[in-house]
């Protein structure tokens, strides 16, 4: 509740039970908040990053140590911290890796924000001088970067995305894979992963697993005795529900005597059996329908050997069309020979616990799946997360063609220049942009910690190695600096781009804010009075 004086009468604002967070206040708590969420995932950074635990209200077990999956994972209330769960989420979408370095290096900005707050710097001052080195950390990463889309980086830049995850054991065969797989769905320089399927299945070892150059569907046939096997496969694909549809109204129908009941199945046999003769006229032998399939059609399709599966979900339909050529058919009336795809094989397998579909030796397409394999069910969860982020990072090097060395080298190579600029630059934006430039320093001193490491000669040695390279980045298994290209370390300059972009814009929307206002009754608001007891203002956040 707020009022405004007036004699002894006071004026409501805001409703009784309502938070309010003023100023320095505001800022303190919004700070802590978002060096906290820092903190949780910290740990989970680089090669010998630690994995965590995460167990939900139902028992159910994720243990991981990606970054986004952490941050999705855990019920975080607190409405800044909520900011950089969206820096995570961000960086997955448009990169698909890099998750854990955005959500420290927006940590640290703050955390170094809250020093220059100390000095009475305001906070508008703190935001443009960090809005300018971001700036100038983007013209640093171009000079930095170095072009290459073969074969040999490609497979660097994914054994790097997956080196510290569950599938690092296998991270060179799987890579095989991705690159494999990202190739193929490569059109025009471009590359939708959304035509890469997966499919994961337990019961073996990671070394089990393979790409298909086609779809996988996680179906069977709709009944045994349909064809296990189609060769020189002709395929519809049917947005459109092989069966009678119920009315959509509240309509009843009256019959008065059994011949009129006769009359009636009658006419929806004759519906169902007219539907299967158009299918068996348009030549296809393979049908997939996104909808349902009746019993009685099954039955007719089973008799003119039709192998057909119901209810494909709408993101597999799409990748068939873009493996066989098929076009999906919304009315029944409409299938043509012309709008039916090619596959020079579709058969039914059993891996397993799983009863898949295959559709093989298409001509050219462009949509492949993998099937992932793991010993249990959370050793093939986070390979699945680990092979997603390498095709993510493979995709982005395809597309942009332009790379940096790994191992915290690109970070010490920006904030050796943003010092360097700082110095050109009047004002107390000054100190931002010097702060930004510590700021960065977090991701090799993180790398050396988890690696059990000294990170203050880390950062000595890397500083010293940068006068000559700034390919040199943090070997953490042999404990030195070494020449992180030559090392084989390497990732695209899209996730260092990302990373630093989405994290300067979060720490700056968190910094203008100097008033915090959280309803109660509504649901939505977080306790702020006691903010959950945890230190720093910031309520639990699981």
């Amino acid at each position: 509740m707020a009022q405004l004086g007036g004699g002894n009468q006071p004026i409501l604002i805001f409703p009784e039970g309502t938070d309010r967070l003023l100023g320095r206040d505001a800022q303190r708590v919004n700070i802590t908040a978002g060096k906290l969420l820092a903190e949780t995932v910290r740990t989970t950074l680089g090669p010998k990053g630690m994995d965590k635990m995460l167990v939900d209200s139902l028992g159910d077990i994720v243990v991981t140590n990606d970054g986004v999956t952490i941050l999705k994972e855990m019920d975080i209330e607190h409405p800044a911290a909520k900011m950089l769960v969206e820096v995570a989420k961000t960086q997955e979408d448009e990169v698909g890796d890099g998750t854990t370095t955005a959500v420290i290096i927006a940590g640290e900005l703050l955390k170094k924000a809250e020093g220059l707050l100390d000095q009475d710097i305001h906070p508008t001052v703190v935001a443009n001088g960090y809005r300018q080195a971001a700036e100038k950390a983007q013209e640093l990463l171009n000079l930095i970067s170095f072009e290459a889309d073969d074969r040999d980086t490609l497979l660097k830049v994914a054994m790097t995305a997956m080196t510290g995850k569950g599938s690092e054991a296998a991270r060179e065969p799987l890579a095989e894979l991705v690159v494999d797989a990202v190739r193929q769905v490569e059109e025009d320089g471009e590359v939708d992963t959304d035509n890469i399927n997966i499919q994961r299945i337990s019961g073996e070892s990671v070394n089990e697993s393979m790409i298909v150059n086609g779809v996988v569907v996680d179906k069977g046939r709709t009944d045994p005795g349909m064809p296990k096997q189609m060769e020189d496969a002709k395929i519809a694909l049917v947005k459109y529900p092989i069966e009678v549809k119920d009315l959509e109204t509240d309509a009843k129908i009256s019959l008065t005597d059994p011949a009129q009941m006769q009359a009636f199945i009658e006419n929806e046999e004759q519906m169902i059996r007219d539907m299967v003769d158009k299918i068996i006229a348009s030549g296809a032998n393979v049908l997939f329908c996104q909808k349902g399939i009746d019993d009685l059609a099954q039955h007719y399709l089973t008799r003119n050997g039709i192998y057909a599966i119901r209810r494909v979900k709408k993101s597999d339909m799409s990748r068939i069309e873009k493996a066989t050529g098929a076009t999906v058919v919304t009315n029944i009336d409409d299938l043509k020979p012309e709008d039916l795809g090619e596959a020079g094989l579709v058969y039914e397998k059993k891996i397993f616990d799983e009863v898949l579909t295959f559709i093989e030796d298409c001509r050219d397409p462009k949509a492949v799946s993998l099937i992932l394999r793991g010993s249990t069910k959370h050793v093939a969860e986070e390979i699945e997360r680990a092979v997603e982020d390498a095709i993510g990072v493979v995709a982005s090097t395809v597309e942009d063609k332009k790379v940096v060395a790994g191992g915290g080298a690109p970070e010490i190579a920006i904030s050796k220049g943003l010092k360097e600029y700082a110095d050109s630059i009047s004002g107390r934006e000054q100190l931002a942009v010097a702060a930004f430039a510590e700021a960065l320093e977090v991701v090799p001193k993180t790398l050396a910690e988890n690696a059990g490491l000294d990170s203050i000669d880390a950062l000595v040695d890397l500083r010293a190695a940068h006068e000559k390279s700034f390919y040199i980045g943090l070997d953490v298994f042999a404990g030195e600096v070494v020449d992180m290209y030559q090392a084989g370390v390497v990732e695209p300059q899209r996730v260092k781009k990302q990373a630093i972009q989405s994290a300067a814009e979060a720490t700056e929307m968190i910094l203008r804010i100097d008033d915090v206002i959280a309803t109660k009754g509504t649901g939505a608001a977080p306790d702020m009075g006691g903010m959950g007891g945890m230190p720093g203002g910031m309520p639990p956040m699981m």
